[in-house]
C-alpha cells in the first residue's frame, strides 16, 4: 500500500509519459515523489524569453539573444537551446502539478547509467527523507535502425538507460524494504519489432528481472508493464497511420494513466509481468515498415555458430557408441529456422534435398566453429527460397583450412501456409504388436529419453509400418543451442526412427538417416500432443531403404510428411546400438 511517508524514485519521470502516469498515480495517492531525469533544470530563465510561450517565440528570441551577444545563431545551436527551455518547463509543470495534488515531489539531474552519480544522490535522497520503498523505472532511449546499420554506440545508449539504470538503482537500496518496484517496458520486449533489437532486448532484460525480483522478493509488489505506443504528441501523423496499418491500437493518455493505478491498487499478487497494448506481428505482405519483398534484392548470409557438445545437453541422448552425434533433424532445424528468422511472418513450408554430407561427431578433434551459408534464389510476397549449406574449416596436409561441407538443403518458407489433404483409409484402432519401449531397450533405436517419442508400434508389414507416439517435451536448458521454435528436432526425428524400425524388423540390421528429398510442415505438433506415423516403403534392399512418412492426427489431418527419407543399412552398427542401450 503506498502511504504518505513512502517514498518513490521514478526515473524518467519528470517529462513525457512516465510523468503523465506519476500525476494520476498522485491524485489517488499522496507520497514523496524523487524524480530522476538527464535534462537540465533551469531555474531562473532569461527574461528575454519568460513572455514566450510558443516554440517559434522562443526561437525567434533565443536568435536574438545570440546576436546580442555578438554570437552566430546557428540552427543547431538555436534548436538545442529551445529544446532545454522546453524540457524545463515541463519538469517544472510536473513538480507544480504535483505539489497541487498534495504530494512532496523534487526532481534531481541525474543519468541512471551513471553508477557513481546515483550511488551518491539516492543516498543523500535517504539521508534526507527516509528508506526508498517504491521504484518506477521509467527511463529509456531510442535508437530504431534495421540492426545491419546499429553501431555499438546505439546499442549502449538504449542498453544503458534500461538496463544499467535498474541495475544501479537496485543496488544502492536495501531490497527487503522495497514495497513497489514497476519496471516500464514495451510490447516490443515481447513480441519484438522491426528496427529496434536492442531496445526488444532491453526490454525483455526488464521482463526477466521481474520475475527475478519477485522470486526472491515475495513481499514486494514486482510488475513489469509491456506497454504498447501511446496516442501522445510522440507519435506523429506519420506513425500513427504505419500503426493504423499493422492494426495497433494507440492507448490513450488518461486511459494508460488509470490502468497503472488499478494495477498498483489490486495485483499484489499478481503476474510480474503483463502486457497492455495490441500485439506487435509482422506481415509478409508488408515486411519491416512498409517495403515489399519483392523489391528487396535477393541477398546472401554466412552465420557462425560455436557447436559444442557441453553446450546441448541433449546429445547425452543421441550417442552411437562413446560419440555424440547431432541428428540430422537437429541440422535440419538450424537451418530451417535460421532462414524463416530472416524475415518475420513468414513460416517454414518445406526443406528440399536434404543430405547429410558429412555428419557432425563430437570428438576431441571436431571444429568448435561451424559456418551456414545462406542464399536466395527467388522471392516473392508469398514465398522465399533459400539454398543452404552448413559445413566447417579442418586442416589438411596438401590444403591448410580447407572447406568440410556437413550439410546442404534447400529450404523455403512461405507468408501462408496452404491447406492439406485429410490421410484417408487409415485405421489407427489396432492392438499394439511391438511396444514403444522395447525399440529403445533392444538395440533396434540408441534413442535417449529426449527423443522417445514411439509408445507402440500398431501394424508392421513388408510395405508400412504406422506408430502411436506422444511428442517428447524437452526443457530449455537441455535442448541447449536447438530449442523448438520453427521446426521441432526432438519430435521431427520419431517420423525417421519408424523406419529404422522397420529396417530392423526385415533386415535385422541397424541403419541411420542419411538424407530426404522433401519435408513439408503444414502444423506444428506440440509436446506432449498424441499423433500417429505412417511410413510407407517405396525401395528397399541390402544397404537402403527409401520411404513416404505421414504424421497426423487420429482423424487423418496432416502435420508434416516426409518423401523420399532414406536411410542407410549397416550391419556394422549393429553392437553400437546395442552398446547404447544397456
Amino acid at each position: 500500500m503506498i502511504k504518505p511517508d513512502s517514498v518513490f524514485i521514478v526515473s524518467g519521470g519528470a517529462k513525457g509519459i512516465t510523468a503523465r502516469c506519476v500525476i494520476e498515480l498522485a491524485k489517488y495517492y499522496q507520497c514523496k515523489w524523487i524524480l530522476l531525469g538527464r535534462s537540465r533544470l533551469i531555474e531562473n530563465e532569461p527574461i528575454s524569453i519568460q513572455n514566450c510561450t510558443t516554440e517559434l517565440e522562443i526561437k525567434k528570441q533565443i536568435m536574438q539573444d545570440f546576436l546580442a551577444q555578438g554570437e552566430k545563431p546557428t540552427p543547431v545551436k538555436v534548436g538545442n537551446r529551445c529544446k532545454e527551455i522546453l524540457s524545463s518547463r515541463e519538469i517544472k509543470q510536473t513538480l507544480t502539478t504535483l505539489q497541487e495534488l498534495d504530494n512532496y515531489a523534487e526532481y534531481i539531474d541525474l543519468d541512471v547509467a551513471d553508477t557513481e552519480a546515483v550511488k551518491t544522490k539516492i543516498s543523500a535522497i535517504e539521508t534526507r527523507l527516509g528508506t526508498v520503498t517504491g521504484i518506477i523505472h521509467g527511463a529509456g532511449n531510442l535508437a530504431d535502425k534495421l540492426i545491419e546499420n546499429k553501431t555499438e554506440k546505439d546499442f549502449e545508449k538504449v542498453y544503458a538507460a534500461k538496463v544499467k539504470g535498474l541495475e544501479n538503482i537496485l543496488n544502492c537500496l536495501d531490497l527487503t524494504q522495497l514495497e513497489h518496484l514497476v519496471l516500464f517496458s514495451s510490447v516490443a520486449g515481447f513480441f519484438g519489432n522491426v528496427g529496434q533489437t536492442d531496445y526488444a532486448l532491453a526490454n525483455e532484460i526488464l521482463n526477466k528481472s521481474a520475475h527475478l525480483a519477485k522470486q526472491y522478493n515475495p513481499s514486494c509488489h514486482v510488475v513489469s508493464i509491456n506497454w504498447g505506443p501511446w496516442d501522445s504528441g510522440m507519435v506523429s501523423p506519420q506513425l500513427k497511420k504505419f500503426f493504423q496499418l499493422y492494426n495497433i491500437d494507440l492507448i490513450p493518455v488518461e486511459t494508460g494513466g488509470k490502468m497503472l493505478v488499478k494495477e498498483l491498487a489490486e495485483r499484489e499478487d499478481g503476474s510480474p509481468q503483463i502486457v497492455i497494448g495490441s500485439p506487435i506481428v509482422p506481415t509478409a505482405d508488408n515486411y519491416g515498415r512498409g517495403s515489399i519483398i519483392a523489391d528487396i534484392p535477393l541477398k546472401k548470409y554466412r552465420i557462425r555458430r560455436h557447436l559444442s557438445e557441453s553446450a546441448n545437453p541433449f546429445l547425452q541422448d543421441h550417442k552411437i557408441g562413446d560419440n555424440a552425434v547431432l541428428p540430422l533433424t537437429c541440422a535440419a532445424a538450424w537451418i530451417a529456422t535460421t532462414c524463416a528468422q530472416l524475415y518475420p511472418g513468414y513460416q517454414l513450408f518445406s526443406l528440399e534435398n536434404f543430405k547429410v554430407l558429412k555428419g557432425i561427431v563430437f570428438e576431441d578433434n571436431s571444429p568448435k566453429e561451424y559456418f551456414l551459408d545462406i542464399r536466395e534464389t527467388a522471392k516473392s510476397n508469398h514465398e522465399i527460397v533459400f539454398e543452404a549449406i552448413a559445413w566447417s574449416k579442418f586442416n589438411n596436409q596438401n590444403i591448410k583450412l580447407s572447406q568440410r561441407i556437413h550439410y546442404s538443403c534447400q529450404v523455403k518458407i512461405k507468408a501462408n501456409i496452404p491447406e492439406t489433404k485429410k490421410l484417408e483409409n487409415i485405421n489407427f484402432s489396432q492392438q499394439e504388436v511391438i511396444q514403444g519401449k522395447d525399440v529403445y531397450q533392444n538395440g533396434t533405436l540408441f534413442h535417449g529419453q529426449s527423443f522417445q517419442g514411439i509408445e507402440s508400434v500398431l501394424s508392421i508389414d513388408s510395405q508400412k509400418i504406422v506408430l502411436e507416439c506422444i511428442a517428447p517435451q524437452v526443457d530449455n536448458r537441455k535442448a541447449g543451442q536447438f530449442l523448438d521454435s520453427v521446426f521441432n528436432p526432438y519430435i521431427a526425428d520419431t517420423f525417421l526412427q519408424g523406419l529404422v524400425v522397420w529396417v530392423r524388423q526385415f533386415y535385422k540390421s541397424a541403419s541411420l538417416p542419411l538424407e530426404f528429398d522433401r519435408f513439408t510442415q503444414f502444423k506444428p505438433i506440440l509436446p506432449e500432443q498424441k499423433y500417429y506415423v505412417v511410413v510407407e516403403i517405396t525401395t528397399d534392399s541390402k544397404t537402403r531403404a527409401i520411404a513416404n512418412i505421414i504424421a497426423c492426427n487420429d482423424r487423418g489431418n496432416i502435420y508434416a510428411s516426409f518423401s523420399g527419407a532414406k536411410v542407410t543399412i549397416s550391419p556394422q552398427l549393429n553392437h553400437l546400438f546395442v552398446a547404447n542401450n544397456r
